[in-house]
């Protein structure tokens, strides 16, 4: 790729990063997880400014319903692995991870909050965030899953409020030296948990979710960022527009909106990347406001991975008007 061969956009005030799942889950036994390590190391070396896990604690038999908007699923989508798919826990995984990395952002999407108990989540995304020095995102959603729930003893229809209270407790030992908190839920005062977060607002969290009131509110409550979900992130562009807008009537403020994007890797015809169409539509989404681009990309196998991907990194750059460490 050459320098001009995308218009670089007028951007300021906002770092445009790249992200990528790391595939924490198997459908069967990998006899081994040290792929998954391999891969986190490359992708700090090549320069990638974020990975993230995802999160399920348990399945149940009818998976089929991740297809399905009404309860949170995704239209047209399918479960990855079935019921008996090896699932890491995210948050002991980034733990693992925190000690073999040092410059790369670790975060979930999503993590199932409410299936933990607040404080508990408070005190290990705290740990998370002072032991990688503040490179812990904490990105949360309700799920689909309603067999997930019912393992947890939780009622999965009322998973929204669920979230709110952990998010609510998270918050208030994170910021509070003595932390009091009052709620149909829990109630207790004089309460201290240290240490607190590098971020004096606490870990970042991300909010997944379609654009609906109750995501809204839960941005302009607790979100530095959004993950779009289902519909809304199949056709983003008319989406953070409707977004931007109900954030703003909200209280919120879309102008610091963080916003993850998922980048489609389009392939030539021999099977190999094409990485100016994959990145062709960057520009555009970055005028629209988004900030995370979340793109799987893997080497030809008889290329040097790790030179490969710093390509493809300073290709991306190099379309988003990113120089140094800016």
């Amino acid at each position: 790729m050459t320098n001009d061969a995308l218009p670089v956009p007028a951007i300021t005030g906002r770092r445009i990063e790249l992200s990528t799942h790391l595939t924490s889950f198997a459908a069967t036994d990998p006899g081994g997880w040290t792929p998954l390590f391999d891969r986190a190391r490359l992708l700090e070396q090549a320069g990638f400014d974020r990975l993230v896990v995802s999160d399920h604690i348990v399945f149940g038999e009818n998976i089929d319903e991740y297809a399905k908007p009404s309860v949170g699923g995704q239209r047209g989508g399918r479960q990855p692995t079935g019921p008996d798919g090896h699932w890491l826990e995210p948050l002991a995984t980034l733990a693992v991870l925190v000690g073999m990395t040092s410059t790369i952002r670790l975060g979930t999407s999503i993590l199932l909050a409410a299936l933990r108990r607040p404080a508990v989540l408070a005190k290990t995304a705290a740990t998370l965030d002072v032991l990688s020095n503040g490179r812990f995102d904490l990105g949360v959603g309700v799920g689909w899953q309603r067999e997930e729930y019912l393992a947890a003893g939780l009622n999965f229809d009322n998973r929204g409020r669920l979230l709110d209270h952990t998010l609510e407790v998270c918050q208030t030992l994170w910021t509070q030296i003595r932390a009091e908190y009052d709620s149909p839920e829990l109630t207790f005062a004089g309460i201290h948990a240290m240490p607190k977060p590098l971020s004096p607002g606490g870990v970042p969290i991300w909010i997944s979710g379609t654009v609906n009131p109750r995501v809204v509110r839960r941005l302009v409550r607790f979100g530095v960022g959004w993950i779009p979900w289902g519909d809304d992130a199949a056709d983003i562009k008319p989406a953070l527009k409707r977004m931007q807008t109900e954030l703003a009537d909200a209280g919120g403020n879309p102008d610091t909106l963080q916003v993850t994007a998922n980048l489609a890797s389009v392939r030539g015809d021999d099977g190999s990347l094409d990485i100016d169409r994959t990145l062709e539509h960057v520009p555009e989404l970055v005028a629209a406001g988004i900030t995370d681009f979340r793109v799987h990309v893997s080497a030809p196998s008889n290329t040097d991975a790790l030179e490969y991907l710093r390509h493809f990194v300073a290709s991306f750059h190099t379309v988003t008007g990113r120089t140094g460490d800016s």
